[in-house]
């Protein structure tokens, strides 16, 4: 075996020579990428602490209806709530998911609108005040979905059908105050009778949405016209406005009465006649 010159290898021995130097181009690439690289660190630790400060979870309720982890973002920091109130009851796929309601931001538009109104929020009584209100308006502007059922008029009933003094609540749009009543609902029927409690089912759906009484009025008349086709229809509704009564003019006591008339009932003098008796309430 001959002799090895300095600095070579020794190809049978498996020895590493010297380690090869970088060049200067390379070294300095090198060391802006790791400069890069801890700068993007530190932006993402500054965000998850900021976050963590800022940011509470809340759970929110997804299009698909499952159940998904969301964030509203507190515009002041917020005492946490007492251990009986940290446990309050969530809404669920079943509740809401239909709704089409963003309870998330819903609930964070409440606590925004509190602040901006002075109210102390660190208050234990009002702790859950924001998610109640934003659950209560989501549930008043909900319509309820129905099916109208219909029967043949066999007997060729040809006199009025009424149901009086029908209960319902509505939010005003242009306050967002509530506005509630009784609605009475008639039609002379034509070749199909509609099941009794639909009128008042046709009711609860349009009034549980932002809403005038002209407009409730007029939609409650409309359907029956298209679902039955009868020979008349008429809808009055009476309402006590608290727009009216809790602000402005404060006309407590005061209310409202608006009718819709198609057919018979407002073609015909005696068939209009004997709705308005039917209806009218005593005094």
């Amino acid at each position: 075996m001959g002799k090895s010159h300095p600095g070579s290898v020794d190809q049978g021995a498996g020895h590493a020579g010297p380690p090869t130097r970088r060049p200067p181009e390379r070294r300095e690439l090198d060391r802006e990428v790791h400069l890069v690289q801890s700068s993007e660190l530190e932006v993402k630790r500054s965000k998850r602490t900021e976050k963590a400060r800022d940011w509470r979870a809340t759970r929110a309720i997804g299009a698909d209806g499952e159940g998904v982890v969301g964030t509203v973002k507190i515009g002041r920091p917020v005492a946490p709530l007492p251990q009986r109130f940290s446990h309050e009851r969530l809404p669920t796929p079943i509740e809401c998911s239909h709704r089409g309601v963003d309870l998330v931001r819903a609930t964070q538009a409440v606590a925004d609108l509190l602040d901006a109104l002075g109210v102390d929020r660190e208050n234990e009584s009002l702790a859950g005040t924001p998610e109640r209100v934003a659950r209560s308006y989501a549930e008043m502007l909900t319509p309820e979905r129905f099916e109208a059922t219909t029967f043949p008029n066999d007997e060729g009933y040809d006199e009025l059908v009424v149901v009086r003094d029908i209960a319902f609540s509505s939010l005003c749009e242009h306050h967002l105050l509530p506005f509630a009543g009784v609605a009475h609902v008639a039609y002379l029927p034509g070749k199909r009778l509609l099941g009794l409690s639909k009128l008042a089912r046709v009711v609860t759906h349009y009034s549980r949405r932002l809403q005038v009484q002209e407009r409730l009025t007029t939609q409650v008349a409309d359907w029956l016209v298209t679902e039955l086709e009868p020979k008349g229809v008429g809808v009055v509704i009476e309402a006590d406005h608290m727009c009216m009564s809790l602000r402005g003019v404060k006309a407590t006591g005061a209310r409202t009465l608006t009718s819709a008339l198609h057919g018979l009932l407002r073609d015909d003098a005696r068939s209009r006649q004997e709705f308005f008796a039917l209806t009218t309430t005593a005094p």
